[in-house]
């Protein structure tokens, strides 16, 4: 019961969180903000969680989940209602600055809460299904934003949004007794430094690989929006495109228990990787609704696995006791990723337009999988011993 309310209302949270990021930029580019001015709005979401996001799982560690959870459900509703109140630029960057700096303590929070849900394959199960809901809110999210926009505009669209956390603040405040009971960690912090998470190379290595993998997200999240604008596409068909992107994360994270059993965690990372590069060079070259359609589909499949694959891993690799401030290291990699790319490849496209970015991101992500695949072998075999353990 407890796990599927998380569910619930992490699904309705997040609906609003990539709904806003659809949002912001087709605002942004309707107020007539170029390509390098919204790529520092967009990671505007990301700055204050790059410092905020190890102390929100030292926070996670030591008071529970239903607080941060909350904060980070009431902090995301009041960034959603200020560009209602406020339609310009300047509210966009509060907007996202907001948004970004409050929700980091609900997503890490539960993230850490799923893990603490069952143990081995039960966590990697978990997980799974996290992760399909999570898809489902990069389906629903965009689409739901792109037909809003279409239909009343993008200032009433920010309303409608707001109303999605509504129900979380409700579940969280005052059904206490249906949730999990927060875990209180009294350990002295002697000891309890972010360097030691860094020197652990397993963790390491999946710090490295998220980020990476991130960037594919971010050019999807941040730049096909302005691609699609750029050779015609209305909001709703953007929306459309983003959500075929998310139904192949959907299919391919249904799958992805039975990948992972027929092969290691980081040959399916490889393999997921090197097909998100290769199908970044396709993209420059797609001019029409229904070939950019398919080619976010197959971006999608590429992209799906490695999200969840690398929260079990984080979680699996973390020291007792530490794995909120290991959810919380993975989610400061992701943020700072999510910081720098927007900014560098939307001054890139406004300086050499999109190919260049594209075949960037492409190099990025294949070398990625290049590196995951020389390191499949020996870490395939370390990888369950270090399972077992939790």
């Amino acid at each position: 019961m407890a796990f599927y309310l998380i569910l619930l209302v992490t699904l309705l949270n997040h609906i609003s969180f990539k709904g806003s990021k659809i949002l912001i930029t087709l605002f942004a580019i309707d107020l007539g903000a170029t390509p390098m001015t919204i790529g520092v709005l967009f990671a505007m979401y990301s700055v204050f969680p790059v410092f905020l996001s190890v102390y929100a799982g030292k926070v996670s560690d030591r008071l529970g989940f239903r607080l941060p959870m909350i904060f980070g459900s009431i902090g995301l509703l009041c960034g959603l209602l200020l560009p209602y109140f406020v339609p310009n630029v300047t509210a966009l960057f509060f907007s996202a600055t907001l948004i970004g700096m409050c929700y980091i303590f609900y997503i890490v929070s539960v993230q850490h809460l799923i893990g603490s849900i069952g143990e081995g394959v039960a966590r990697t199960r978990n997980y799974s299904i996290f992760s399909v809901f999570i898809g489902l809110t990069t389906l629903l999210g965009p689409t739901t934003a792109g037909f809003a926009i279409d239909g009343v505009g993008h200032r009433s669209t920010y309303l409608l949004l707001s109303v999605f956390p509504l129900v979380p603040i409700v579940v969280l405040m005052f059904l206490r007794r249906y949730l999990p009971q927060p875990k209180h960690h009294d350990e002295p912090r002697t000891g309890h430094r972010v360097i030691d998470l860094l020197s652990n190379v397993p963790l390491r290595r999946v710090l490295v690989t998220a980020g990476i993998l991130e960037t594919g997200n971010e050019l999807v999240n941040f730049l096909l929006p302005i691609y699609g604008h750029s050779i015609g596409l209305s909001a709703s068909q953007i929306g459309l495109v983003i959500g075929a992107f998310a139904s192949a994360l959907l299919l391919v994270r249904a799958l992805m228990p039975a990948l992972v059993r027929r092969w290691s965690e980081e040959r399916v990372l490889s393999g997921s990787m090197l097909l998100a590069g290769f199908t970044c060079l396709a993209f420059p070259f797609v001019e029409t609704f229904t070939l950019l359609l398919a080619v976010s589909f197959v971006m999608g499949l590429g992209l799906g696995c490695g999200a969840p694959l690398s929260l079990v891993l984080a979680y699996n690799r973390a020291p007792v006791g530490r794995s909120g401030e290991a959810m919380g290291l993975r989610q400061t990699v992701n943020k700072g990723t999510e910081v720098l790319v927007p900014v560098i490849f939307g001054t890139l496209s406004t300086a050499l337009g999109m190919l260049p970015v594209f075949w960037l991101d492409a190099l990025m992500l294949s070398i990625g999988g290049w590196l995951m695949h020389r390191e499949a072998g020996a870490a395939g075999k370390h990888a369950p011993a270090k399972t077992r353990v939790r």
